[in-house]
């Protein structure tokens, strides 16, 4: 704690044996009332002096020559620092009415005549001194309170900020356990229903009709399965900056056409008016994310709206902006919901037993991936019953003259199949690809593990191997390594089979010697397709 100053007495007097008088008569006391005394020979000194330091009292001589201590005093005054230091006039005359008035005017608060009674002088000083130091440990507390009052109100707006992210981290933890329960909900349902259908294919006495309907119900629900996890991966790479983005100049309105050209043939439109306005606008973006935003968009007025509603899909240029907007009469967002509706893991019914099913994360996809485009997206409603509507906005670019077509010969079909060596460790997963493949009409072998893998590639010197990633003893990378590095197999076609489908793992993939990358599941008609190609394809 610092300590409190001790108070300072000025004496001013042009006379010299005055002047160490008075000084030497307070210095018997300045001990007892721990004060200090400067002195000064003129007003001008005097001024110097109030410039350096505070006073608790100014003992003045009125009579000197030059500036009078009259002069003095109204000096002082005038500057606010030592406008309220009090003086104390002394003086050899007795001052009548007027010498008092015009004293008092100058700020004096009392007199003293010469010869100075000590006792007189000492009751004086005292007064001033005890009421400098009051007003110092006054001071000093104001500071103290004032420090206190600025550490308490740091320590308020941290607690608050603690008691907000406390509350911020229960509501996320909340939400995240209600994720949980759906995704395990929606999980279920296509496991309960293809494992039910396996159990019916290898019952005795089941038709040839319930034999069908029951691999139409596994290849529907492996569908449903692998968008659920294409989801959860897409939203995973989208909050932590991991999807390359593969720009091309898009008609956004042609896009949509598209979308919703496919929403019709497959019938997922039929119980709803579906109304279009799409005038053109070009915007620079990754036409497969670009179909995921539009798909999402409309997935989401359909989950909502009643049958018999109608969903309004518009598109237009506004000033830099294409704009895209959905506008559906179904059940509304309520207030409280609709600042959150693009948050991660929320969504409007949270209870098992709804009817609209999904996982919730649909609309913060559609946001981040709008971000990751340069644009926005932002959600309107009236409120529960009042509809809802959705508006996207992207940078707009100039109109792109669509590309003349390459020309192109179909010979693909008249080319001999190519041999093909798979090296997959699942033996279930192992044994359906090869039944697959050949059905299709390909040559098949088949390995367990990578180094049984490069033994037969040395071996049968196949034109095409798909190689899973995750294999045991050496991985799919160090298979394609191996392979490339072989002057036998360096030119054989190198297909990845793998689980995981981020930028970094296709990057590696790549640097291992693969030509193409397919994420599990893999879609029979793409692989098909890859495999039939003799040029290696860009990355889908």
């Amino acid at each position: 704690m610092p300590k409190i100053e001790k108070p300072k007495i000025l004496v001013v007097n042009d006379d010299a044996n005055s002047l160490f008088a008075l000084t030497s008569l307070l210095a018997q006391w300045a001990e007892q009332e721990s004060y200090e005394v400067l002195a000064a020979r003129s007003g001008q000194e005097a001024l110097r002096q109030v410039l350096m330091h505070d006073f608790a009292v100014i003992l003045l001589d009125v009579n000197m020559p030059g500036m009078d201590g009259f002069e003095t005093a109204e000096a002082i005054h005038q500057r606010a620092r030592s406008a309220d230091i009090p003086i104390i006039f002394i003086t050899a005359f007795l001052a009548d009415e007027l010498d008092r008035l015009k004293a008092y005017q100058r700020g004096a608060v009392d007199f003293l005549f010469t010869p100075v009674i000590p006792q007189i002088l000492y009751a004086k000083i005292a007064v001033f001194v005890a009421l400098a130091m009051k007003n110092e440990e006054l001071k000093k507390q104001a500071r103290q309170l004032s420090q206190r009052t600025t550490e308490l109100t740091a320590t308020n707006v941290r607690l608050t900020r603690e008691i907000e992210d406390r509350q911020s981290a229960e509501r996320q933890n909340h939400a995240k356990d209600e994720f949980l329960a759906m995704l395990g909900h929606e999980l279920r349902n296509p496991l309960s229903a293809i494992s039910s259908a396996a159990s019916l294919i290898g019952l005795p006495g089941v038709s040839a009709e319930g034999v069908i309907r029951a691999k139409k119900i596994i290849q529907r629900q492996s569908h449903h399965l692998g968008r659920i996890v294409d989801d959860l991966l897409d939203l995973s790479r989208a909050m932590s900056g991991k999807i390359l983005l593969n720009r091309t100049p898009v008609d956004l309105a042609a896009l949509v056409a598209t979308a919703l050209d496919t929403y019709r043939a497959t019938g997922r439109s039929a119980d709803f008016q579906l109304v279009p306005d799409l005038d053109p606008g070009w915007v620079s973006g990754d036409a497969t994310r670009l179909e995921q935003i539009t798909s999402n968009l409309l997935d989401n007025a359909l989950k909502y709206t009643p049958p018999g509603g109608r969903i309004e899909v518009r598109t237009w240029t506004e000033n830099d902006d294409v704009v895209l907007s959905v506008r559906d009469t179904g059940v509304g967002i309520a207030a409280d919901l609709l600042p959150h509706v693009f948050d991660v893991f929320v969504q409007g019914s949270s209870t098992l037993d709804r009817s609209q099913g999904g996982l919730g994360i649909g609309l913060s996809l559609v946001r981040r991936l709008a971000e990751l485009h340069g644009g926005a997206v932002v959600a309107e409603s009236k409120g529960p019953g009042g509809g809802s509507t959705f508006t996207l906005r992207l940078p707009r670019i100039e109109h792109q003259p669509a590309p003349a077509p390459a020309p192109s010969g179909d010979s693909q079909g008249e080319l001999a199949k190519p041999s093909v060596l798979l090296i997959e460790d699942n033996d279930d997963g192992r044994e359906m690809m090869t039944m697959m493949l050949s059905c299709y009409g390909y040559e098949v072998q088949a390995a367990a593990d990578g180094l049984q893998g490069l033994e037969a590639a040395g071996r049968l010197l196949p034109e095409l191997a798909l190689v899973d990633i995750g294999l045991p003893g050496i991985d799919g990378y160090e298979v394609a390594r191996r392979l490339r590095a072989d002057p036998a197999t360096r030119h054989m076609r190198l297909i990845a089979l793998t689980g995981y489908g981020q930028a970094e793992d296709l990057r590696r993939v790549m640097e291992a010697g693969f030509d193409r990358h397919l994420v599990k599941p893999v879609d029979i008609d793409q692989l098909m397709e890859v495999i039939g190609s003799r040029m290696p394809a860009p990355v889908r």
